[in-house]
């Protein structure tokens, strides 16, 4: 027969010791993962508003060209115009103005349908915000990098401009017969 092991309790006292040894070793390394994903996260951040920043920075200054060529001659086109108001907050991506007309443009990344019906809640909620151009014929735009399946074709019957990138400049999708709602 085989020998007979006995255990003692220092035995167990030392295999509690290492099992609880082991168990700091583990917590320290869930500690460093969730550290490294809450770092990659940010990191993630960053870049989605680096990202917004670019598409911005790509739309802005197409907007002249682009609405010009429509017959809304341009004669300022802003960024990231924002406007407070009782605790509320709007906020214009690209704001285009001349005498007769102002277009608010939402740019984003990826444009889906979800965010043209939010973006055409902010437009009803344009001369709240901006008094001053009471005056003048509001348009909506909506751009987009990537533009998911349905969304052009919502926006342009909701009766707004979609600009979307093609290489390296951007243009109006909506064709010569489109006729812009006035809000």
């Amino acid at each position: 027969m085989g020998e007979m092991t006995t255990t003692t309790l220092d035995d167990v006292w030392a295999l509690f010791r290492e099992v609880a040894e082991a168990q700091k070793e583990t917590d320290r390394k869930f500690q460093e993962t969730a550290r490294a994903i809450k770092d990659v996260n940010k990191r993630i951040g960053e870049l989605g508003g680096q990202w917004g920043l670019f598409v911005e920075n790509l739309v802005a200054p197409a907007c002249e060209r682009l609405f010009t060529e429509r017959g809304i001659p341009v004669h300022m086109v802003s960024r990231r115009v924002m406007k407070r108001m009782g605790g509320d907050t709007l906020e214009i991506d690209v704001l285009v103005v001349n005498a007769e007309h102002v277009v608010d443009v939402e740019v984003k990344s990826s444009l889906g349908v979800e965010e043209v019906r939010e973006f055409l809640e902010d437009l009803k909620r344009f001369r709240q915000f901006f008094p001053e151009y009471a005056d003048k014929r509001l348009h909506g735009a909506v751009a987009g990098m990537r533009i998911e399946d349905g969304a052009a074709a919502f926006a342009y019957r909701q009766g707004l401009f979609v600009l979307a990138q093609t290489g390296d400049s951007v243009k109006i999708l909506n064709d010569a017969k489109f006729a812009p709602k006035v809000w």
